[in-house]
Formats: C-alpha cells, structure tokens, sequence
C-alpha cells in the first residue's frame, strides 16, 4: 500500500524547490480554474507561492515517498494553515498522513482542537476533512482571493 511508503518529516533547506513545486501544481489545478484572471495575475507577478515557502519552510512538515517530496503541512498553533499534495499522490493517502501528522503535534502541545479552511470550490478538500474527522464549523467571505469565494472553517476535537 502506498501509505506504508509515505515518510513524514521536517523540512529541509534542500527542500525548498520541490516544495515551490508542489505549491505551484496546486495553485494550477485547484486554484487558478477558480479565482479571477487579476488575482491569478497577482498571485505569479508577486510570487505569493515561492515567498511563502521562502518565509516558512523551517515549520513545514513534508511527506516523502521514494525519497521525494509528495507534500507538504504547515500549522501554527492549533491552526493548518496549509495541506498541499502533489496531483499525482492524491488519493495515496498523504494527505491524511500529513494532516494526523499535524494533530499529533497540536495535541502533544497542549491544545484540544485543530482547525483548517478551505474554499466552497474545493470539493475534494472538503471531503477528505470529513472523512477524518473535522466538522464544518462556519462560512465566511474569503479575502485572501478577491474573487468572490466563500470560506469554509472546520475543527476536530483532538
């Protein structure tokens, strides 16, 4: 099983590319057929994807299988603020392991939830949060696109 095969690890600074990657083939084919032509103009002139992993990558956790980057987590507190899996991994089960990953240390220090969002568009998100365990908890406008969406808050007890 392809789970067996996925290792979970902190990321490295030789990581840096491979996660840009990742991001990148995911703002392809999840988000950029949803946002507006002057937000996707927005997110590649300012390199929004590249300056995130720039900034953060030394809190990133990421999911190796065959010894390369399948995707990667990001969380603060009790709080996901990123889960991105390579197209061709979804459905292998990084995902999960990558988010079970992230709950084991929210609640190792302490805390009793942890909460993510996603966008109403994103079908396959919502169903994998679901299926492990987070309830929808509110719908809020989304700001951070400027293209009209709608975002979903879910939480798990931890």
């Amino acid at each position: 099983m392809a789970e067996d095969r996925i290792i979970v690890r902190p990321a490295q600074a030789s990581d840096i590319p491979a996660l840009k990657q990742v991001l990148q083939e995911t703002f392809e084919g999840t988000w950029l057929p949803n946002i507006t032509e002057a937000a996707a103009q927005r997110y590649v002139e300012t390199d929004i994807g590249g300056r995130y992993v720039d900034q953060s990558w030394p809190e990133f956790a990421v999911a190796e299988i065959d010894g390369e980057v399948a995707g990667l987590i990001h969380w603060r507190a009790d709080f996901i603020e990123t889960l991105h899996v390579m197209a061709s991994r979804q459905g292998q089960g990084v995902g999960r392991k990558l988010l079970s990953h992230a709950e084991q240390a929210v609640s190792a220090a302490g805390l009793a939830q942890a909460r993510l969002e996603t966008d109403t568009f994103n079908l396959p998100a919502q169903a994998l949060y679901k299926a492990v365990g987070y309830i929808e908890k509110s719908r809020y406008p989304d700001d951070e696109w400027d293209s009209g969406f709608t975002t979903v808050l879910f939480e798990k007890r931890l």
